[in-house]
């Protein structure tokens, strides 16, 4: 299996996006939005949107929020694989932190995962993710108030487990 690649997403990417979020099962753990707002967010500068590939084939999106931001803290509001269970969500997140990391100068890259998905916690710990509690009550995601757990990586640990070593 070869590794798959990003790029920056487009509007022209986003009946993929959409597609992939409205999968059978997704729509209680991913969330989704209406177009009219990823199209909004594709164009605020607050959001980044990414594309995995295997080859040309679209394997998943990411969005993630506050990309580059003043204070170094980078939000993936969303990550979600077309097909879960290949072997693509794990190294897709990867390149997805990989690109977070390169491009911007975050310090800090989180996320919030329902307690319950078991299969997205085990691939954010894989990819370096540490859990730090869970925030009761802070997603209001189909009508409630569900916990989240937030799970991190911050710049250092994820260069160490790289074997980066910053500047002096």
């Amino acid at each position: 299996m070869t590794e798959p690649t990003i790029t920056r997403a487009t509007e022209a990417d986003l009946p993929f996006v959409m597609a992939t979020e409205r999968r059978e099962g997704y729509g209680a753990l991913v969330g989704r939005w209406e177009e009219s707002r990823h199209r909004a967010a594709l164009r605020d500068g607050r959001h980044a949107y990414f594309i995995g590939h295997a080859g040309a084939d679209p394997i998943g999106f990411a969005i993630l929020r506050d990309w580059a931001s003043e204070e170094r803290v980078t939000l993936i509001k969303r990550i979600a694989v077309r097909d879960p269970g290949q072997g693509w969500g794990r190294r897709f997140l990867a390149r997805v932190v990989e690109a977070a990391f390169h491009e911007t100068p975050a310090h800090r890259l989180w996320l919030g995962v329902f307690p319950e998905n078991l299969r997205a916690r085990r691939a954010y710990e894989a990819a370096g993710f540490v859990a730090e509690g869970v925030a009761r009550g802070s997603a209001f995601f189909g009508g409630i108030h569900r916990d989240e757990l937030i799970m991190a990586i911050l710049r250092p640990d994820w260069e160490a487990a790289r074997g980066v070593h910053p500047a002096a």
